[in-house]
C-alpha cells in the first residue's frame, strides 16, 4: 500500500472541512451517523475542524442492532447534538405505495435514499453541508447507493482507502469497538460489506492501489501478491461495472 503521513493528512482534512463551510457561508455540518468506521472517523474530523456546537449527527436506522448504540457512542463521546429517526415507517409506506414486494437489495436502495433525503432536508433547515461518509474503496468498487449514501456536499474520505480510514481513526480516537466491527452498511439484518464485496478490505486495497494507481497488468499484480489472477479480475469487473455511478447522467451528442 502507498505510504502516507496520517498527521498531515488529517490536518489535511480537517482544514479542508473548515474552508469548505466557511466558503460556504454554512452554520456547519450534519453527518449521517451509523455506527460504523466511515461515519465516525467524519463526524471527529468535523468535531476537530469546526467544534461540537457546528456538527449535527443523525441516527436514522432500520433496524434497531448495536449499530444505533455504536452511532450513540460517537455522538456522546464527541458531545455533538444528535437526533435519531427510524427510517423503518418511511420506508414501509414506500413499499405499500410501490404495491409490490421488494427484495433486500432493493429495499436497501430506498432505505440509503430516504436517509439522503432526511440529511438534506435537516441540512436545508439549519444552513448546514451534508458531510458524506464514502471511501475511495467504495467509490472505486461502486459499493454505494447512487443518489443515497453517494451524495453529499463534500466527502471528506473519498480519496483514502478503506485500510487508510482505519489508521486515521486510531489516531483520532475513534472508540476501539467501531474500529474493530466488521464493516456493513446495514441494510439487512446479518449484511456485510466484505460479504458482497466478496474480497476483504486489505486485499481490495492492495489490489486497487496496484491496479488504478500504479496501472501495474493484471498478471503482475497477482504475481506482487501471491494470488490468483482471478481475484484481480473481480476487482476490475467491480470497477468497471460501476463507472455510471461515479459520473453524472450524460446523453448523446445532438449536433449543437
Amino acid at each position: 500500500m502507498r505510504e502516507l503521513d496520517y498527521d498531515s493528512v488529517i490536518e489535511k482534512l480537517v482544514s479542508f472541512i473548515a474552508r469548505k463551510v466557511e466558503e460556504a457561508n454554512a452554520g456547519g455540518v450534519i453527518v449521517g451517523i451509523s455506527g460504523g468506521i466511515d461515519s465516525a472517523t467524519t463526524a471527529y474530523l468535523a468535531v476537530k475542524a469546526l467544534g461540537r456546537e457546528r456538527v449535527l449527527g443523525l441516527i436514522m436506522p432500520y433496524y434497531e442492532t448495536q449499530d444505533v448504540e455504536d452511532a450513540k457512542l460517537v455522538c456522546s463521546e464527541l458531545g455533538i447534538e444528535h437526533r435519531i429517526v427510524s427510517i423503518r415507517p418511511i420506508v414501509d409506506s414506500f413499499e405499500r405505495a410501490l404495491s409490490m414486494e421488494l427484495d433486500e437489495r432493493s429495499r436497501g436502495n430506498i432505505m440509503a435514499r430516504t436517509r439522503m433525503i432526511l440529511l438534506y432536508a435537516h441540512a436545508n433547515a439549519r444552513n448546514l453541508l451534508v458531510l458524506g461518509t464514502s471511501n475511495r474503496s467504495e467509490v472505486l468498487t461502486g459499493y454505494f447507493t447512487k443518489w443515497g449514501d453517494g451524495a453529499s456536499d463534500y466527502a471528506p474520505l473519498i480519496n483514502l482507502y478503506k485500510t487508510e480510514v482505519w489508521e486515521i481513526a486510531k489516531r483520532l480516537g475513534v472508540p476501539e469497538r467501531i474500529i474493530r466491527k466488521k464493516p456493513s452498511a446495514g441494510l439487512w439484518e446479518g449484511q456485510t460489506d466484505e460479504d458482497e464485496l466478496g474480497i476483504s478490505y486489505r486485499l481490495l486495497d492492495e489490489i486497487l492501489h496496484l491496479l488504478v494507481d500504479l496501472k501495474m497488468p493484471e498478471g503482475k499484480i497477482a504475481e506482487h501478491l501471491g494470488i490468483p489472477v482471478e481475484k484481480v479480475q473481480h476487482v476490475r469487473n467491480l470497477i468497471e461495472r460501476s463507472m455510471h455511478k461515479r459520473r453524472l447522467p450524460v446523453g448523446p451528442e445532438v449536433g449543437l
